[in-house]
């Protein structure tokens, strides 16, 4: 009796002893990864032109705002800024070209659209005195959404209704429990010109367009870059030796200056290698239904890129979610 005692607890304390060295591996590897990210220090943009990139959906982000001051203050020549965007929110939009007029206020800028510049993502590009698109980019998009779901028909159908109490008619209204009064309408309608208006007086004088024109390009259609140098909404085929020839032609910029990348601040926790090193470390100390949550992430947060609140300006073709 007395050694099966003795071999239990020996098990258990080569467990104990496994977990620890588990752990203890997993921190060190966590650490060297940082140390190393740490010490690599990006590329310098002294005597360079800083490339940036604008993807995916806009919305108001604190840190790229940061991150575009922080490039304002270096010793970076110009600044190349590639677009890829479908756009995001009204608001989003604004604080990025807010932020990026600031920059080209103090060093010469030009905008090359990739494969789309539409809604919030042309809003940023007009940041720009010159715009560079390929024959095939898509550029446009020039409107503003405001989409909610309507749930009334499907609450009749399974017989469930929403009672609710408040202050005034239009409070919270549309709520998509009931049908969308016409003062609730009126109000979204008015909301939807007013930004819409800022949206077309903002082409208008940052690409010399009369109202004839105007009113061609800002029906909410997207153009390829062939028809967009007709239109005027850019100003030249091509791409980033494109660019760089105009910034050297135009802003009289060293034509040997290499091009390097400058990040806008991607936050340390979405990095993979640390969501990695995390679950590993979980995993050792039994967590593993954590661990799969933190390998998740990755997921979760692009789900939560999806679900976009507030005014749109956003280019979505029919069928797409």
């Amino acid at each position: 009796m007395s050694l099966d005692s003795d071999v239990i607890v020996d098990r258990r304390r080569m467990r104990r002893k496994l977990t620890f060295w588990r752990v203890a591996a997993a921190l060190v590897a966590i650490g060297a990864v940082v140390a190393i990210v740490v010490l690599a220090k990006p590329p310098t943009v002294y005597g360079s032109i800083a490339r940036i990139q604008i993807d995916g959906l806009i919305r108001s982000d604190n840190e790229r705002v940061e991150a575009l001051e922080r490039l304002e203050k270096s010793s970076a020549t110009a600044v190349v800024v590639h677009i890829n965007s479908p756009g995001g929110t009204t608001a989003g939009s604004e604080q990025l070209y807010d932020a990026l007029t600031r920059l080209k206020a103090k060093k010469p800028m030009v905008v090359v659209v990739e494969g789309l510049a539409a809604s919030g993502g042309y809003i940023a590009a007009l940041a720009s005195d010159h715009i560079v698109a390929q024959q095939s980019s898509l550029v446009g998009s020039i409107g503003v959404l405001f989409q909610f779901p309507n749930f009334t028909g499907l609450m009749k159908t399974v017989g469930v209704q929403v009672e609710e109490v408040k202050s005034s008619p239009l409070k919270a209204a549309p709520n998509g429990f009931e049908p969308t009064s016409p003062e609730a309408r009126a109000a979204l309608e008015a909301l939807v010109k007013d930004s819409y208006g800022w949206f077309r007086g903002l082409v208008k004088e940052r690409r010399s367009m009369d109202d004839t024109l105007l009113d061609k390009v800002a029906d909410g259609r997207v153009f390829t870059g062939r028809q967009s140098v007709e239109l005027k909404l850019v100003d030249q085929i091509g791409d980033e030796k494109a660019a760089v020839a105009w910034l050297v032609a135009e802003k009289k910029i060293k034509s040997d200056l290499p091009v390097r990348d400058y990040k806008l601040a991607p936050k340390f926790g979405d990095l993979t290698f640390l969501r990695t090193a995390a679950s590993i470390t979980l995993d050792a100390l039994g967590l593993s239904a954590i661990a799969r949550q933190v390998e998740q992430a990755g997921v979760a947060q692009a789900v939560e890129r999806l679900s976009l609140d507030g005014m749109l300006a956003l280019w979505r073709p029919a069928g797409s979610n």
